[in-house]
């Protein structure tokens, strides 16, 4: 079992150092060699999906001292195209225009286009030229009827010069590559594009988490005060699990600081600072799993009905150890590097071992408490028989409300915002 312990502990020491090494530092959208993936009869490269609020004021999409200046915009930034050598010197190559779209996401049905009810076609064929009035070989799109000047789109040839779109309506938008040209295979793209709110460089999901994070360190603050006072006051009878929630709150303490001054270094440079980030992300995971262990063994009744957890130490440790691995990897894959609003495939992958464990942790807990009920009605312990049902009683509304969480996250948000923008061209 040590041994167990000790290899799993070194497979997330390399994937912490792994992650150290990949991770983008970025806030900007970066493209390194990307290469355009075919779909349907267009070849595309998803540029990205964040959330925007419209300008504050007539935007001008200048640069500015202050990050909230009120400009919300897309900015193109040394943006090349390169091709392989064997389509560089063919002359058959025919058209090597690329076009960069943009368009917010209840404009999605004007990319594209059917020809007589069939499948739909991001380029325009000949059916469509004779229908639609497009031409034929480019990308199909169409004003939009809320927005006339949207979507935006602009022809590229070798590389687009810094090019600044202002954002004046608030929604989700999308940014596609694309061209019509099957014989420019094995074409990349390189540069980045700098996506901007009216008050700053965090993407739109992000931008109201700032201030939460302020008020819950400010909250914890409060909390570790009133905690650590009665802490001092009765410190002569503090029990070890008791330390353990001190651990708890000071743990939390420091990852919502840490959080807040996260999103704060980042709305404002526009540089996401990836050292803090990764702490953040520690010391969260590590609170979340000694609140899941703590829970664990005040169910067990250790210090209640049995003086020490024998034979079962070992499984607790291997299994909060397990968490804490999943659980890191599955939060630095998140938001570490992480720059668009929609999370990739990855997430959906990696979700599961914690969901898992986070079930088995649940169905332990509640197994030891009917177990521990037992010993205290047996034994006529009323006082703590009385307080175990209390507890027994708020770990169930507190299950309830998390899977009603999870159900309304994982429907409302993942679902259906992937299928609105994301999975529309099945590129990430």
């Amino acid at each position: 079992m040590a041994s167990l312990i000790g290899s799993v502990s070194f497979l997330a020491l390399l994937l912490l150092l792994l992650f150290f090494f990949l991770v983008s530092e970025a806030s900007v959208h970066d493209y390194s060699k990307e290469r355009f993936v075919q779909r349907g009869n267009a070849f595309v490269i998803h540029g990205g999906s964040e959330g925007l609020y419209g300008s504050l004021s007539e935007p001008n999409g200048s640069s500015s001292s202050s990050a909230s200046n009120g400009d919300s915009f897309i900015r193109f930034e040394k943006i090349t195209f390169t091709r392989t050598k064997e389509t560089a010197v063919s002359k058959e190559t025919g058209s090597s225009l690329v076009q960069a779209i943009i368009f917010e996401v209840e404009d999605r049905e004007s990319i594209g286009g059917s020809a007589y009810g069939g499948q739909r076609a991001i380029c325009c064929t000949p059916d469509l030229a004779k229908m639609e009035s497009c031409k034929e070989g480019a990308i199909i799109y169409r004003p939009s009827a809320k927005n006339p000047d949207w979507p935006q789109g602009t022809d590229l040839v070798a590389s687009i010069p810094r090019k600044t779109i202002p954002i004046t309506k608030t929604g989700m938008y999308n940014l596609y590559f694309m061209h019509c040209n099957p014989k420019l295979e094995g074409l990349v793209v390189e540069g980045k594009t700098i996506w901007k709110n009216p008050t700053g460089y965090l993407p739109g999901r992000m931008a109201p988490l700032m201030n939460f994070y302020g008020f819950m360190s400010l909250a914890f603050v409060i909390i570790g005060l009133f905690w650590f006072s009665q802490y001092a006051r009765f410190w002569r009878e503090v029990l070890p699990l008791q330390n353990c929630v001190t651990a708890v709150i000071a743990l939390g303490m420091l990852e919502m600081t840490l959080w807040y001054f996260d999103y704060a270094e980042f709305n404002e440079s526009g540089v996401r600072p990836t050292g803090i980030t990764i702490w953040a992300v520690t010391f969260g995971t590590i609170k979340r799993t000694v609140s899941r262990v703590i829970i664990l063994v005040v169910s067990m009744g250790f210090g209640v009905v049995r003086p020490t957890l024998g034979g079962l130490t070992s499984k607790v440790l291997l299994l909060g150890t397990t968490f804490f691995i999943a659980s890191e990897v599955l939060e630095l894959v998140e938001n570490v590097g992480t720059i668009s609003d929609l999370s990739g495939k990855a997430r959906l992958f990696l979700v599961l071992p914690v969901a898992l464990l986070d079930a088995f942790f649940i169905l332990w807990i509640f197994v030891s408490l009917s177990k521990t009920l037992e010993k205290l009605q047996a034994r006529r312990m009323m006082a703590k028989l009385d307080i175990y049902r209390k507890f027994t009683n708020a770990l169930g509304v507190a299950v309830v409300v998390s899977v009603g969480w999870i159900g309304y996250e994982v429907i409302l948000v993942h679902i259906k915002i992937g299928f609105l923008n994301e999975n529309y061209f099945g590129v990430e």
